[in-house]
């Protein structure tokens, strides 16, 4: 499904250059569940970017089902993530004055979903992730697990291809971690493709494909 060819991604920090990935290539294939681990800015976080194309390589190519993401312009590239990519931000990343309704309806708004279809769609995400009771609270309203599956309805509603998670777990207590990491379990085995940045050992030990990154560099890449 994607290819990363001789990926780089360098910053300019000062009279530095960090090379926060440096000369990467991986495949991913459909209905795989992968895990991506490493120490503290290892690198992990900016592989997921370039993988879900939310930011742009300094050189290299990233080919998703044969669209080279590296050449699309902005516009174009935007629609291409809306149809095809869910995302899960560490931090939630939900809109804090909408309901826990309207945050999963918008991305399904935006692709011309007119509002009674989006409203039927996002319900039935928000009843998947066990929330169809609190579709009218504010985040504001809802725990820590909550919001971040108001996060995970969010990232499923549109079915993307693949679904990318940033550290998913962070901010959650092993109970809710579990309920976050057994619903991906339960995507996956659906057929749902599923990228995870995890610094939980146990955590990547659920997945069925482990990569390990280095300094900017893959170390690892082994199936589980």
């Amino acid at each position: 499904m994607i290819k990363l060819l001789n990926l780089k991604k360098y910053y300019t920090i000062g009279d530095n250059t960090v090379k926060a990935l440096d000369d990467v290539s991986l495949e991913i294939k459909s209905g795989e569940f992968i895990s991506i681990i490493g120490p503290s800015g290892a690198g992990k976080s900016t592989l997921l970017y370039q993988l879900s194309a939310l930011d742009n390589p300094t050189s290299g190519r990233i080919i998703f089902d044969d669209v080279a993401l590296d050449e699309l312009p902005p516009s174009q590239l935007a629609l291409f993530r809306l149809h095809n990519i869910g995302y899960i931000f560490q931090d939630y990343a939900i809109i804090p004055e909408l309901s826990a309704l309207d945050n999963v309806i918008l991305p399904i708004l935006m692709q011309g979903c007119l509002r009674a279809q989006a409203g039927t769609l996002a319900l039935e995400a928000l009843r998947q992730v066990g929330l169809e009771n609190r579709i009218d609270n504010l985040p504001s309203q809802l725990s820590g697990g909550e919001q971040q599956r108001v996060a995970v309805a969010r990232a499923i509603v549109n079915k993307p291809r693949v679904i990318f998670a940033d550290e998913p777990t962070a901010n959650l207590d092993s109970v809710k971690s579990r309920q976050i990491l057994d619903l991906l379990i339960d995507l996956n085995r659906s057929g749902q493709t599923i990228v995870m940045v995890t610094h939980e050992p146990e955590y990547a030990g659920l997945s069925k494909r482990i990569i390990e990154i280095k300094d900017g560099k893959l170390t690892s890449d082994k199936a589980n």
